[in-house]
This record gives structure tokens, sequence and C-alpha cells, in this order.
């Protein structure tokens, strides 16, 4: 006899699934002991559920596929909450289990009882309960087929007695979907917008990763039109390299050239990207917008012509149509702006910056302490990481670095809660990234609030014997949050962060430990620590002053720092 806990794990099993994340209990009990003895799926043993949920979240994202976590009754269901919206929002196919009290107490009030298809409603495209074996084998195969189909969370909730019911014999294992349908856009849109592109004159493009799968044709029109091309922090993964169009990002991670490149054009094409800031986007324009869902159309700005389809359909339908732009003046103009701008960000990866005469004073004016300019540290893993490493960031200045200086040449990738915006993503990310690849090299950059938020899965990576490399960005702040704060004009306050010593909290649970606060030690520690075959945690003491200004600040955003600092000066943050 088979038990629907055994058919469930079988079915995942033979979709290719290979890791389960989560914290056992006892509802499911007879899920976890199915996997115990399925040879094809390793249980992953996290001490948070979150962690699971951004692990599965991250693996589903590189692979394009379904991947699980679990959480039992109660408490450990509702803490797969945060990382499941993740995947919401990255649109990627992630399976929860999660444990229900017995059919006989749902309802009562029973001790740890929630309601999960309540709870998950917001964030599943599939939420369901289990409460008779007669649904089993449809309901396994509505859950996974609608994450994989609609592109999200499918929650399947066992009662604690349910999960060990004997099935009927010959039971069937379910099966699920495996392609997902491409869809062509309409000819007569695509030819309105090569009308609408070719009576223009100047054209910026701004890319998102739903364009990833259609690089060759976005470079392709990018020639014909001498098209600036911006790309969303996604899209840095498939197109940052050899790209002789691009000019970084936009938004507060942007640049001064997205900008020039945005107020300068006639026509703005959106290509698989829902930017989700449209004060940085320019307005007065003709914009285009090629996307698959037809729903992200317009709801960032107005849109003239929407094309909905698959990216690389429209782009291959809509090349022939278009006559080339024989003017580069646009297109140099922006990417002149660019490569100037990345020139000056260099100072700042310089060990001695602050002990020469331009950085000398500006130390005086943010960073009296001498501490480590995060520039420089980004820039020296960047030097150091494999050409195809896989690198996750926290929400917050992490990421700001990691966008300006590591370039996503070669086969590496980028994995972020980039959506959502979530803390404490990306050690979670990069164990489950890890445990897909364990030979490939995985660096996280860690913000110390996002680690010390889920610190102790620190002890995952030991445990499941994963040589994750996590690079602490230790500026003692919420490093993000104090620059919202200080733009319109209020002192930091709430930010201050009382860390330990990250490195000798690492070596407490096993990893390898590395502390820096001496900027000359940096280049050496980077390359140590990329080249430990263990887990390894660098913690580098980095500068919390550093300013990382949008593409075009404002006049009242200068007033604000201004005020701001005037303010921090008379009161301590603390």
């Amino acid at each position: 006899m088979t038990t629907v806990a055994e058919l469930l794990i079988e079915s995942l099993a033979d979709h290719g699934v290979r890791h389960v994340w989560g914290v056992v209990g006892d509802a499911l009990n007879p899920v976890t002991d199915a996997i115990r003895r399925e040879d094809r799926i390793d249980w992953m043993a996290v001490r948070h559920e979150e962690t699971a949920a951004f692990a599965a979240s991250a693996q589903s994202q590189l692979t394009e596929d379904l991947a699980v976590c679990m959480g039992t009754v109660g408490p450990g269901a509702i803490h797969l909450l945060n990382g499941l919206y993740d995947a919401k929002k990255s649109k990627t196919p992630v399976l929860a289990i999660c444990g229900q009290v017995p059919r006989e107490e749902m309802g009562s009030d029973f001790f740890q009882e929630v309601d999960n298809d309540v709870l998950f409603a917001d964030v599943s495209v599939f939420c369901e309960t289990v409460t008779s074996i007669d649904q089993v084998p449809r309901i396994i195969e509505q859950a996974v087929n609608a994450a994989l189909s609609e592109r999200g969370v499918a929650v399947l909730s066992l009662p604690g007695d349910v999960g060990g019911l004997d099935l009927p014999k010959n039971t069937a294992v379910p099966r699920f979907v495996s392609t997902q349908p491409t869809l062509s856009p309409d000819p007569r849109v695509v030819s309105d917008a090569a009308d609408a592109i070719n009576a223009a004159g100047s054209v910026t493009f701004l890319v998102g990763l739903g364009a990833r799968h259609a690089r060759d044709e976005v470079l392709q029109t990018a020639e014909r039109l001498g098209a600036p091309m911006v790309l969303s922090l996604k899209a840095k993964d498939g197109f940052d390299d050899d790209n002789p169009f691009e000019i970084g990002q936009s938004g507060l991670i942007g640049n001064p050239a997205t900008a020039l490149a945005f107020d300068s054009c006639d026509v703005l094409v959106l290509i698989g990207t829902d930017f989700p800031y449209p004060e940085f986007l320019p307005t007065g324009k003709t914009v285009i917008q090629l996307d698959l869902r037809g729903a992200h159309v317009g709801r960032r700005t107005p849109v003239d012509h929407a094309v909905v389809g698959d990216s690389r359909l429209a782009l291959r339908a809509l090349l022939p149509l278009l006559s080339e732009k024989t003017d580069r003046g646009h297109l140099d103009k922006a990417r002149k702006a660019y490569e100037g701008w990345a020139r000056g960000q260099q100072h700042f990866t310089e060990p001695d910056y602050d002990h020469k005469k331009v950085g000398l004073l500006r130390r005086k004016v943010d960073n009296p302490d001498a501490l480590i300019r995060p520039e420089l540290l980004a820039a020296a893993i960047e030097r150091h990481a494999d050409p195809d490493a896989i690198f996750t960031t926290d929400t917050g200045m992490s990421t700001v670095w990691l966008s300006r200086f590591v370039r996503m040449s070669g086969r590496r990738r980028l994995l972020g809660s980039y959506n959502l915006g979530s803390m404490a993503n990306a050690m979670p990310m990069a164990l489950g990234a890890q445990a897909l690849e364990p030979e490939r090299q995985v660096i996280a950059f860690c913000g110390d609030g996002g680690l010390s938020m889920l610190m102790g899965d620190l002890i995952t990576a030991v445990t499941e014997q994963l040589p994750v490399k996590l690079v602490v960005f230790n500026n003692g702040r919420l490093g993000m949050v104090k620059l919202e704060m200080e733009q319109v004009g209020l002192p930091e306050f709430g930010t201050v962060l009382h860390n330990p010593d990250f490195a000798k909290v690492a070596e407490a649970v096993g990893l390898r430990g590395i502390r820096v606060s001496d900027p000359q030690d940096v280049d050496g520690a980077v390359a140590d620590a990329l080249a430990h075959p263990g887990p390894v945690l660098l913690d580098v003491l980095t500068n919390p002053d550093e300013i990382a200004l949008p593409p075009k600040p404002t006049l009242q955003q200068g007033w604000g720092f201004a005020i701001a600092k005037t303010k921090e000066f008379a009161v301590s943050p603390e």
C-alpha cells in the first residue's frame, strides 16, 4: 500500500525535485519519513522556515522549475510566508507543504491551529487542504500544475491524520505539466509599434529579466536603432556581459547616464520589465511596452503601444519592420556619460584612496574613522570571483555596491529579493543555490541587519556541508533606511546596529570566520575567503556614511542631506 505522503513525495521526485527545505514537525512526520525513504530527494533541515522558503525560491528561479518547502502546523507554516511572498513577486513556482491539525479538530481553535486556506490566500495561486484520500492524486496535480503554469506559489495543507493514510491499490502517481506555451503578439500591434519607432528620432530601451532569453534579439534591435540600454537590476543577469549598449541601472541604485538616456529620447521601449519606480521614468515620451503579461502594461507609466507576447517572438516580428537609425549621437552621449561615471567610481576602490589628496579631503566629510569603503570590498569580490559564480544580495546598500562594481559576465547569475525587497534573503538564497550546484561558487552580499535577522541558519551551511561564501558589509547600520531618512532631512534614528563580531559567531558554529578592518587587507582576505573549500563568513567593517546618489539628485534631496547632517551632529543617532 502507498500512503498519501509517499505518493506526494514520489510524484515530486519523478518531476525532478531534488530538495525539500523545512523544519520537521508532528503533522508532517509522514512526509518527512517518506523523504527519508526516497533516495532522489534530500531533506534540507533549516533552523527557521523563512530560510526554507527563501532557499526554495532561489532554487526555483535558477532552474525555472518547481522547488519545495515545508512548515508544520501553525507557527511553522506562518514562518514560510515572507519567503513565499518573495517567490510570488518573483513569479517563480514553489510548492509549500503545510501541516494542519487533525481533521476532527479543524475549526475548534485547537492548539496551534491557524486557517491555512485564509492565511495563504493572498500569496498563492492555489491553496487547498486535503480532507479525503479521494482528493489526493487530483489535488496534488492541481497544486503543482497551478504553480508551474501560473508561475507562483501553491500551498497544500495536510492535516495531521491524513499524511499516513493508505491509498487504494494502484492509485496513479500524479504527473505534472512541463512546458510553458509561448505567446506570439498581434502582428497589427507590432506593425503599429514599428511605425512609431521609425517615425521618431532617438530611442532608449529599459530591459528586464523577462527578456533574458531574448538577449540576441534585444542586442540586434538596439544595434538597428542605436539605442542605449538601461537595465533593471535583475537584467544584469544576462545583459551585463559584452554589451556595447548597456548603461547600468536606474532608480536609487542608478547613475546619471540613465537619466540622460531617458530624458533625451523620443521613444522609450520597455522590454520584459516591470520596473517599479515610475518617478525615475521620463514623461512626455512615446512609450512601447513588450511584455508577456498584459496585466503589466501601463501600470508604471502610460503606454502608447502595448505588444503583449513573448519578448523573443515580439522582437523577431518587430526587427524586420524597423529602419536603421544611422545617427549614433544619442547612444554615444549616453555611453560616454556612463563610462565617465564608472571611471569616477573606481577611485573609491583603491585601498589608499582616503590617504590621497582628493580622498583625504572627502574622508573628513564622509569617513572620518577611515573605515573600509564598501566600493573597495565589492570591487575585490569582482576581481576574485569565478566566471560562473552565483551571487545573492540582501536588500539595501549591499545591493547598491554589487550593482555598481560586480559584472554578471560569463555564466554568472544574480538572485535577490528585488520585487519584495525583504531583508535577510541573501544567506538563505545562497544556501538554496549552493545545494543545487555544490561545485559552483556561491557568494552572498549580506547586510549586517539582514544576516543577523536569520543568523541561526549559519548552522545549516555547516550541517548540510554547503560551502557558501557569506560577505558581510558590516557598517553597523540599516544603511538604506539611514539614506532614506537623510534624503528628506531627518536625522538617522533607530538605524544603529550593535553587532557582535560576526567572524567569531561564524567560527563558533563551524564556519571559517575572517574579520577585516584595514583597507589594505581587503584584497587578500577576499581571495582567501573565496579559495577556502568550506563555508566562510567574511566580516568587513565598512563606512556607514558612504552615499549612493540617485541618477539625478534634486535640490530638495541635497537640502535634506544638509539638514539631516546638521541634526545628526547635534544629537547622537544612538
